[in-house]
């Protein structure tokens, strides 16, 4: 549910923002990415928050005979009313650090690797080349900040059973090299480049190949030639 949201925020400020910059440029595609990652934090930190709550409930140290949250929105309002806002925006600062970035190079590496494989309309194999370009953008991305958002998955899940662990980003980095050394940052990362390719390689394609289609005949007559994602109007 939160992607549906998050996806239409990213792809909008991302292209608003590539136009506002008035060049299409690597420098302006990452700058609007990591604008669209950072305005898209008021919406995935309290999904990414909920999911974890909903995940963590009747496992391991935080198993209980009965159920705290029946869903997702059931969870976030027994937080609100519990901590209020600043509750719901657990682990915020670390999303954004994350976010910024992450997306940064999202856009970029699609944009350099549409560029750079010649993903044009009238491509016979622009489908293909589409997908690639956005699963290896996924995979770039998380890359990118993947420790980061390890921390931010344990500052949101502390305090579920009842014991606060951690005092900040700072402290939580500190005491979980100290416990499990410098793995413990890359731990979950081959699972999540194994569902970041797809999912992304479906996500840019999909979006891309449905601005292409909602494009007027004289439209595409009009835009100079070159790469798909070299318009500013494809995002």
């Amino acid at each position: 549910m939160g992607l549906t949201f998050i996806n239409a925020l990213v792809f909008g400020v991302q292209g608003n923002t590539l136009r506002a910059l008035g060049k299409d440029t690597p420098l302006n595609q990452f700058l609007a990415g990591s604008a669209a990652g950072a305005i898209q934090c008021i919406i995935c930190c309290p999904m990414e928050l909920a999911k974890t709550r909903m995940q963590l409930q009747g496992t391991g140290e935080y198993k209980l005979k009965t159920k705290n949250y029946k869903n997702s929105l059931d969870c976030l309002i027994k937080i609100y009313r519990k901590e209020g806002l600043r509750g719901i925006n657990r682990g915020m600062v670390s999303t954004f650090i994350r976010e910024t970035p992450s997306f940064g190079f999202y856009f970029l590496t699609y944009d350099c690797m549409t560029r750079y494989l010649g993903c044009e309309a009238e491509d016979s194999y622009v489908i293909p080349k589409l997908l690639f370009s956005g699963g290896m953008s996924g995979i770039v991305s998380w890359l990118s900040t993947y420790p980061m958002d390890v921390i931010k998955s344990r500052l949101q899940a502390d305090g579920v059973g009842g014991v606060t662990q951690y005092n900040g980003i700072l402290d939580c980095v500190r005491k979980s090299y100290h416990e499990e050394g410098w793995r413990v940052f890359t731990r979950g990362l081959t699972s999540t480049l194994l569902r970041a390719f797809p999912v992304n390689a479906a996500t840019f394609a999909t979006v891309t190949v449905f601005l292409m289609y909602m494009r007027s005949e004289d439209d595409l007559r009009e835009c100079e030639p070159g790469p798909v994602i070299q318009q500013p109007s494809s995002l």
